[in-house]
């Protein structure tokens, strides 16, 4: 039985997949259908790619740990509070590019027992927008080895902004 922090992990991952879903459907104008949540030796969620399995391990760009809780509308101590007024005073860039390569780095050490595996990044931050991560696309470093065929970004959490691609 999953606890309560368990249980929105797999909604925000499903939410993020059927949002990338939907997006790619419409911009390649190729159908992805019928999600499923997998055990953790696989990746998060697997479709299909018109008829082709694909599976796809999700992430959230929040920036740091203390950032999500505060994304995610969670209490914060006196001292979080103080850590968030010191992350607005750096600028976008650093934290933007150090919290995406964190987030490459700590996927590309997984080993999937999978054929197809894309990586989808949903960015959660709402002071980081798809122009952003455009801008600093030349900075992100997809570590070698990892198990991706392709690196999706979401740009925003309801994906008004589109996908950008990463990798390859």
């Amino acid at each position: 039985m999953l606890n309560a922090s368990e249980k929105e992990k797999v909604e925000l991952e499903h939410q993020a997949a059927k949002l990338f879903l939907r997006l790619y459907e419409k911009q390649f104008n190729l159908p992805m259908r019928h999600i499923w949540h997998n055990q953790p030796s696989k990746p998060d969620v697997s479709c299909y790619q018109a008829k082709e399995k694909l599976d796809i391990e999700i992430a959230h760009l929040y920036g740091s740990e203390k950032e999500a809780m505060a994304i995610l509308k969670r209490e914060l101590s006196p001292e979080t509070k103080e850590h968030l007024c010191a992350l607005l005073l750096e600028p976008i860039e650093t934290r933007l590019t150090r919290a995406l390569q964190r987030i490459l780095a700590s996927k590309a050490c997984k080993h999937y027992d999978s054929k197809r595996v894309w990586l989808v990044i949903r960015n959660a931050n709402p002071f980081w927008h798809s122009q952003d991560i455009q801008a600093l696309q030349h900075h992100f470093v997809m570590p070698s080895p990892h198990p991706f065929e392709q690196v999706w970004i979401i740009g925003d959490m309801k994906g008004h902004s589109g996908l950008i691609q990463l990798y390859p």
